[in-house]
């Protein structure tokens, strides 16, 4: 059974750090790219970042871009969403998935999903 699931989230004032973590269970980690998502109440799951099977190739919506990294350490079978200078604008829910092998920027396109870990920036 796959597994993927979401740490580090929590309450950051405007202008601070989180580093979110995404740690799969069950799958072959690096035949897998990985996504961040994220989603506000009444609202779709926008895309955030993605990341190539390899860790090669990196993608990232326009408005994280310069402030959000996504990386991962197939070693460790864990993804990574640096987040720096947040904005209270940031503040949603955000899903780690994996799609195999491609990236897309397409919540629909992703194979697994994991259960979501809340960030919420004070302004």
């Amino acid at each position: 059974q796959v597994q993927l699931v979401e740490s580090g989230g929590g309450l950051v004032q405007a202008g601070g750090s989180l580093r979110l973590s995404c740690s799969a269970r069950g799958l072959t980690f690096s035949n897998y790219a990985m996504g961040w998502f994220r989603q506000t109440p009444g609202k779709e799951r926008d895309f955030v970042a993605a990341i190539s099977w390899s860790g090669g190739s990196t993608y990232y919506a326009d408005s994280v871009k310069g402030r959000f990294t996504i990386s991962r350490d197939n070693a460790k079978n864990t993804a990574y969403l640096q987040m720096n200078s947040l904005k209270p604008e940031d503040t949603a829910v955000y899903y780690c998935a994996a799609r195999y092998y491609s990236t897309s920027y397409h919540d629909v396109d992703y194979d697994h999903w994991g259960q979501g870990t809340q960030v919420t920036v004070s302004s």
